[in-house]
């Protein structure tokens, strides 16, 4: 046998080096691999049965098919080479990301990312009506209206008390497994008369809640007696923007796209293969109508932003006075937060100049905009501190698992009740 893996080898006579070098190379980016995994796995950036573990997998997968073709040398070459670009691409990419030098084409680490979601060419992107099988998946059933939730029969939507809320990924409950989000729960605390239908979308901020209020509140007909909006946290992406655009039309909006997956091609291409990850995205970058969300310019600071805050109270506005002329309360809800592991918080790139330790302070300030205005505006603000949750009720800095759902929708239901009659 021993003698057989030096032939395999070609450090036999007669000696073939040519095997000898292929299969060198191999090692050595399999050693380079090894000590890749073993970093993103002392760092708990690597999860069993994400994009990243299968992008590992795969390399794997490349280094034996190159160890099975050493005694053909040109052909072992065509695997590690492929494995030697994936290599540079992923890890090389992730570290320039790192400095804020353009996007990671490494895959995430994440067992579900967003799934579901469409191209709009208002909303930028939307989510698509699920299979009917679907139900109970932990990534979300959406409706036949595009709804987070159960699916409804209109005429029973319009014989009951509608309430309807809007927000961002806090909103959809993006932690929380079907049946179980603080939407349906709270609908469950408020009894047969009500009916709670779910606007929420990942990544949405206030400006994409002015287009949802102005035309897509009522898919089932009829009026809804309320609209809750539970926001702030998406606001963030724009703090400090540079010449930030009155739309959020320059970067958080334009971002939408990528962020749910809403590309036909991008969307399918980018979750093993760097290579192909990049071929695509230059493939995207010349046909695609819907452009790629440029880097955006600004100064990393905790202070309030004068530009973000007269946009952020020109919303509210907006959609308060499109449901005051439409006879439906409005009620606004400050985003909830935990403190503990915002205290812990290293940084975030979906809110590029909110420095480490000042998202917290920011948000703050976001709840606190909103309670002035609300309050100016005759509408409702619903106060749910921070301090009745534990970090045992978050996933991570701000949206909830099962037990924080269960206590969020406990805190508005009261309110709820007594302003949505």
């Amino acid at each position: 046998m021993t003698r057989r893996a030096v032939a395999w080898f070609g450090l036999a006579k007669p000696y073939r080096f040519e095997r000898t070098l292929a299969a060198l190379a191999g090692l050595m980016l399999a050693a380079v691999t090894a000590a890749s995994f073993l970093f993103f796995e002392t760092t708990q950036r690597l999860t069993a049965g994400s994009p990243r573990a299968l992008f590992f997998l795969y390399l794997v997968a490349l280094f034996v098919l190159a160890f099975l073709l050493v005694p053909l040398p040109r052909l072992a070459a065509a695997p590690l080479t492929l494995a030697a670009i994936e290599l540079g691409l992923g890890l090389g990419s992730a570290g320039l990301h790192g400095l804020g030098w353009g996007a990671s084409l490494l895959p995430p680490d994440a067992i579900v990312f967003y799934r579901g979601f469409g191209w709009h060419p208002l909303l930028q992107s939307v989510p698509l009506p699920s299979r009917p099988g679907d139900w109970g998946r932990t990534d979300g059933y959406h409706n036949a209206q595009g709804l987070r939730g159960p699916e409804r029969v209109p005429a029973e939507v319009r014989r009951r008390i509608a309430i309807e809320l809007f927000g961002g990924s806090t909103t959809y409950d993006v932690g929380a497994d079907d049946g179980e989000t603080w939407g349906e729960v709270l609908e469950r605390l408020l009894g047969d008369r009500y009916v709670v239908l779910n606007h929420g979308v990942p990544g949405f901020s206030s400006a994409l809640h002015v287009v949802q209020t102005a035309f897509y509140q009522t898919p089932y007909g009829g009026r809804p007696a309320c609209a809750i909006y539970y926001l702030g946290w998406n606001e963030l992406a724009n703090a400090h923007v540079r010449g930030l655009d009155p739309a959020y039309a320059d970067h958080q909006v334009r971002s939408q796209t990528d962020t749910l997956n809403a590309r036909r091609l991008d969307s399918l291409a980018r979750i093993v293969s760097p290579t192909l990850a990049l071929a695509t995205r230059l493939a995207v970058f010349a046909a695609d109508t819907v452009r790629p969300t440029p880097q955006p310019q600004g100064t990393p600071s905790g202070k309030p932003d004068p530009a973000l805050e007269a946009i952020y109270v020109r919303n509210v506005h907006t959609i308060s006075a499109i449901n005051r002329a439409r006879g439906i309360r409005t009620l606004w809800v400050g985003q909830a937060m935990s403190r503990e592991r915002l205290a812990r918080e290293s940084g975030a790139h979906w809110v590029p100049f909110v420095p480490a330790g000042q998202m917290g302070p920011m948000i703050d300030w976001l709840n606190g905009i909103l309670r002035r205005e609300a309050q100016a505006l005759g509408d409702v603000y619903v106060d749910v501190p921070a301090e009745k949750f534990g970090p045992n009720d978050f996933f991570d800095i701000g949206h909830f698992v099962a037990s924080g759902s269960r206590k969020f929708a406990d805190l508005l239901a009261p309110t709820v009740a007594e302003a949505c009659r």
